[in-house]
């Protein structure tokens, strides 16, 4: 694995699907929330570089490998999944927040995948973007317009007049769920998609679940202590995951279009259809930071088999291409999907 190979991301063909429906407003929604990202990347990029408008903080990026299971049965065979395999793969750990801050801030910590070698995929890598909470604190686009507009004053989305009828009170207690989180090692904790997406020919939701003892690298000082426990870890030994899938069994009770409801897993449970392993190694070189800054994930990276589904997936689609390539026009950097892990940035075993 020697080459980079510049080539510019593709992604899935969108297409509807039996499971979706699209409210009314969305469209537009879409274009004020691109636009809105937009110009808080160019404003924060103009005595610094553009960053990602979500989860720009990035405590490192490291190497992997993703090896599907050999002994799944057949309705858990679809996409990736189809056979057993390993794909090299990248994982990037990051803050939520638009703006880079103190990791003891409350935030939603982020676990995003790129597998590489991905045949069939439009961009060659197939993503899969997850954050350690099950669910998600807006409904839609028209609502994700509503957090905007409220700015910092985030009182004002979650209570938007004195009328009771329309508090978000579950969009509340989701965002307490997520922020209230006391999270000192990025290796210790369990992350899920929120959204839906495909698994073959029915919606799923994935899962990645640390596997293994438990790091003991849990220090809190500095304001960049979950980066500074993440590479004391792999200096110390390989951390694993199981990556889970959980199909929709209960249509009713299980959204497509409603991320703010966790698919309950006594309905359904999570089951390991791969293993992640993520070896001993250094990653804090400055070619591998800047590679990582250059990287671009969107659930839209992938097989048609794992399309993603519902709304803000929708939302995903538009946003992140637009964010993507601004921000690497502005930095003069090339959109290129990786291919391999380039030997002048290959992280060393330790």
């Amino acid at each position: 694995m020697d080459n980079l190979s510049v080539q510019i991301p593709g992604l899935i063909p969108e297409a509807p699907s039996p499971w979706e429906v699209v409210p009314q407003g969305e469209a537009q929604a879409t274009q004020a929330i691109e636009a809105a990202l937009a110009a808080q990347v160019r404003t924060a990029a103009v005595n610094a570089p553009a960053r990602r408008d979500a989860h720009p903080k990035a405590h490192g990026c490291v190497t992997a490998e993703f090896r599907v299971l050999d002994d799944l049965p057949a309705s858990l065979r679809a996409g990736v999944f189809d056979q057993p395999r390993t794909y090299q793969a990248w994982v990037r750990f990051s803050n939520g927040f638009e703006t880079p801050r103190d990791d003891k801030i409350g935030d939603a910590r982020g676990m995003a995948i790129k597998l590489m070698g991905v045949e069939g995929s439009p961009s060659g890598t197939q993503d899969f973007l997850m954050i350690n909470n099950p669910t998600l604190f807006v409904r839609d686009a028209v609502d994700y317009v509503a957090f905007q507009s409220a700015g910092s004053n985030l009182l004002r989305f979650f209570f938007p007049s004195w009328n009771p009828f329309t508090f978000r009170l579950r969009e509340l207690w989701v965002m307490r769920a997520t922020i209230s989180q006391t999270v000192t090692n990025m290796l210790n904790i369990r992350y899920w998609s929120v959204t839906p997406y495909l698994f073959g020919d029915m919606p799923c939701k994935f899962s990645a679940k640390p596997s293994g003892p438990a790091f003991a690298f849990n220090a809190t000082v500095g304001p960049n202590f979950l980066r500074d426990n993440l590479a004391k870890s792999l200096s110390s030994a390989e951390a694993a995951f199981d990556f889970c899938v959980q199909l929709r069994t209960k249509p009713e009770s299980m959204p497509v279009e409603d991320p703010r409801i966790e698919w309950r897993e006594p309905d359904s449970p999570f089951i390991p259809v791969a293993h992640i392993t993520i070896p001993k190694q250094s990653f804090e070189t400055p070619e591998q930071t800047a590679f990582c800054e250059n990287l671009s994930f969107t659930p839209w990276h992938g097989l048609d088999a794992h399309r993603p589904l519902g709304g803000i997936n929708r939302v995903r689609r538009a946003v992140y291409e637009t964010i993507s390539r601004l921000r690497h026009d502005i930095n003069g950097t090339p959109r290129q999907e990786p291919t391999a892990s380039p030997t002048h940035i290959r992280p060393s075993s330790v």
